[in-house]
């Protein structure tokens, strides 16, 4: 019997449940599709009581319209400066007044030093909407990348993919006009922003991309 090990590794690939992203749509390699909403937030500490109470009821008449399992995710990761750090030295650089490079520097050390002793996090908001054969309620339950891997078995492939994507749609429809009563300004992630999204997901050690921003 040989003593030379295996090699376990896994390629990462495998652990991607996805097969491709177009059209905002998550195509899944298990059957399934999904749209991923991004939702701006609310500072619910600073409202009043009585518009936190109309926030809540509003909320809950949200849920009792929606007929099919949805997930709500808060993303939250470290905001990169790097870009901006760039800038600024690059003005310092183009800058002729001594005092003001002076001052320049003053404010990247400031800045650099204030990031090191306090991280800064920014929180993203959104809503996965899935349209599959079979759906399943429990899958709300579940965590995130698992909502992107119920398993299928080969007859519950979508038979018509366009009538799939026209109820995917229709769902969407109906979450953002739901999240809308509350105030809430929604958007459907398009493909670059939804590839960036799952980028940052499957590498949360790396230094991340641009963020995503709800369009106004």
């Amino acid at each position: 019997m040989s003593n030379t090990p295996k090699n376990t590794t896994a390629p990462s690939q495998q652990f991607v449940e996805i097969t491709k992203v177009e059209d905002g749509v998550v195509y899944l390699k298990k059957g399934g599709i999904r749209k991923i909403i991004i939702v701006s937030g609310i500072n619910f500490d600073l409202k009043s009581e009585t518009e936190q109470n109309l926030i809540l009821s509003s909320f809950q008449d949200f849920l009792n319209t929606v007929d099919f399992s949805v997930q709500f995710f808060v993303h939250s990761r470290k905001v990169n400066i790097d870009t901006y750090m760039e800038r600024m030295r690059a003005r310092r650089e183009e800058e002729s007044n001594e005092l003001l490079k002076i001052q320049i520097d003053e404010y990247i050390n400031f800045i650099k030093t204030f990031i090191e002793q306090n991280k800064i996090i920014s929180k993203t908001f959104f809503v996965i909407v899935p349209y599959e054969a079979g759906d399943a309620i429990e899958q709300a339950k579940k965590g995130f990348l698992s909502f992107f891997g119920k398993k299928q078995s080969q007859t519950e492939d979508v038979p018509n993919a366009q009538a799939a994507i026209e109820q995917l749609n229709h769902r969407v429809d109906q979450v953002i006009s739901g999240l809308q009563q509350i105030g809430l300004r929604a958007v459907p992630l398009e493909d670059e922003e939804l590839t960036e999204l799952f980028y940052n997901l499957y590498n949360p050690q790396l230094v991340e991309k641009k963020g995503i921003e709800v369009q106004k």
